[in-house]
């Protein structure tokens, strides 16, 4: 079912910077989001797509992140836009998570106090607040084994991620951007994005900034810095049925 969207909606506008060499402890090349809530560990990224999903980790961040109302940092919010990105292309987001699992939580090297929160209540509530979570995460893997762990963590991921899509959709929507569209959108930000990089390439520009413009019927790059040049990716139609 459609959502409605109000006759005025506007495209919305999300800056965005490129370095060829991020000075942030990752060193990668790539673009980031110029958002004020992003997180240090955040790494630049470019328009690879892997093998499972048609879209990046930047339209990721874009689409299902920033558009869906997730930070980009954050356990809570990762599992929610993992749902979205599932919902989108049909992927499993199962092994997504336990990528997060096995690389944060059971090594200990968690990334915020969130992650609490995706175990049952009754094992949570065991939890000394104050206690380190890697000797925490320790005490748990001794006491209930990798496999049960994984296994709840997993399911705190799918359900949290779960009990967020109506935010999701209401954020959405918020934007005046149709939520049935999200696939179609993120498809042409994927097609704006390989060019937007592909500028940058051709170029040899070590930095560069501009903005993404949103619609339902298009979607457009403004590079502000080194030159200004743009270019317009029209959002595929509704597929007849």
């Amino acid at each position: 079912m459609s959502s409605t969207v109000p006759a005025s909606a506007t495209p919305v506008v999300v800056p965005a910077l490129y370095a060829e060499q991020w000075d942030d402890g990752f060193g990668a090349r790539g673009w980031k989001l110029d958002l004020p809530d992003l997180g240090v560990d955040v790494i630049a990224a470019t328009p690879y797509t892997g093998e499972r999903i048609p879209t990046s980790v930047f339209v990721h961040d874009l689409v299902d992140h920033h558009l869906c109302g997730f930070r980009l940092s954050g356990y809570l919010d990762e599992a929610g836009a993992l749902v979205q990105l599932a919902e989108r292309t049909g992927s499993d987001p199962v092994a997504d998570f336990q990528q997060i699992i096995d690389e944060d939580l059971l090594s200990g090297l968690v990334a915020g106090p969130d992650w609490k929160d995706l175990l049952p209540a009754s094992l949570a509530a065991e939890i000394d607040p104050n206690a380190d979570p890697e000797v925490t995460l320790e005490d748990l893997r001794r006491n209930l084994g990798d496999g049960l762990l994984r296994a709840l963590f997993t399911g705190g991921f799918v359900q949290e991620g779960w009990l967020r899509r109506a935010a999701a959709r209401t954020a959405w929507t918020a934007h005046g951007l149709e939520y049935s569209a999200r696939a179609r959108i993120a498809l042409a930000l994927q097609e704006l994005f390989e060019w937007t990089d592909a500028q940058v390439h051709a170029c040899a520009w070590p930095r560069a900034r501009g903005d993404f413009s949103i619609g339902n019927h298009a979607v457009e790059f403004h590079f502000k810095e080194p030159v200004r040049r743009g270019h317009v990716v029209a959002v595929p139609p509704t597929p007849d049925l």
